[in-house]
C-alpha cells in the first residue's frame, strides 16, 4: 500500500497552499470523534441508498482506481470494495485516528480536502459523501475533486441542502450547499452534470435534506 502511494506521489502534481481556516481545530475534532462509534461508525448497512447510488453510477470498478475524499473510517469504501474486489480504493482523510479503521485492501492516505497529494488525472472514480461540508474552501475543494479525476471519469458528491440549514446541530465551520451553485462549480471541469434529492433509503421519499450531484469529466 505504501509503495503504491509513493509511486503516485513521485508522478508529480502542482503543490498548493490550503487556507488554514480552523484546520487544526477540524483535525482535532475528528481525531477525537474517531472513538465515537455511535455517531461515526466504521461500517454501514450496504443497502443505504447513498452508497447504492455511487455503486450504480460508477458501475464496474474492478481493476480501476477510486478516491474516497474525506473517507472517515472508510465505511463507504468498504462496501464498494466488497462489491468490486479488484478495485483499488484510496481513502483520504484529515484524521489519522479515522484512517486507522480503513484496513487493507483499502489504501489510506492522510490529507486535506483542499490539497491532494496526487497528480492530475489520477483516478477513474472520485466521490465525497458528507465530507465536502467540512472543507475550509469549497471552491478549491471542488477543484481538487475534478483535478484528480481522469477524462471520462465519474464523480459523485453527496451532501446537505442549504435550504434546510439549521435542521441539524453542526460545528461552526460546516457548510451546506445550493443545488445550482454546486452544479456550476462542477461544470467548470465536468460534463453531464446533474443533481437529485435523495434519502437514506431508496423506498423512502426524499425530504430535501440530502442532494446527490453526479458528473463526468
Amino acid at each position: 500500500m505504501l509503495d503504491f502511494l509513493q509511486k503516485l506521489l513521485r508522478r508529480g502534481g502542482s503543490p498548493r497552499s490550503p487556507r488554514a481556516v480552523a484546520l487544526s481545530e477540524i483535525r482535532s475534532s475528528f481525531e477525537a470523534a474517531a472513538g465515537d462509534e455511535q455517531h461515526f461508525p466504521s461500517t454501514i448497512d450496504p443497502r443505504i441508498y447513498h452508497v447504492q447510488l455511487i455503486a450504480r453510477y460508477f458501475g464496474d470498478m474492478n481493476s480501476r482506481l477510486a478516491l474516497d475524499a474525506g473517507s472517515g473510517k472508510g465505511r463507504f469504501a468498504r462496501v464498494l470494495q466488497d462489491l468490486n474486489p479488484q478495485a483499488r480504493i484510496v481513502t483520504l482523510d484529515l484524521a489519522l485516528a479515522m484512517l486507522a479503521h480503513a484496513k487493507a485492501p483499502l489504501l489510506p492516505c492522510c490529507g486535506t480536502l483542499t490539497q491532494y497529494p496526487f497528480p492530475d488525472h489520477t483516478f477513474d472514480f472520485v466521490y465525497a459523501t458528507e465530507s465536502l461540508e467540512h472543507a475550509v474552501d469549497i471552491e478549491r475543494a471542488v477543484a481538487e475533486l475534478t483535478r484528480v479525476l481522469k477524462p471520462g471519469g465519474k464523480l459523485v458528491i453527496i451532501d446537505k441542502n442549504i435550504e434546510h440549514w439549521g435542521r441539524l446541530e453542526t460545528p461552526h465551520w460546516e457548510t451546506w450547499f445550493d443545488r445550482r451553485n454546486m452544479e456550476a462549480l462542477l461544470a467548470r471541469q465536468c460534463r453531464h452534470v446533474s443533481s437529485d434529492f435523495i434519502s437514506y433509503w431508496e423506498d423512502v421519499p426524499p425530504d430535501g435534506l440530502f442532494l446527490a450531484w453526479k458528473a463526468e469529466k
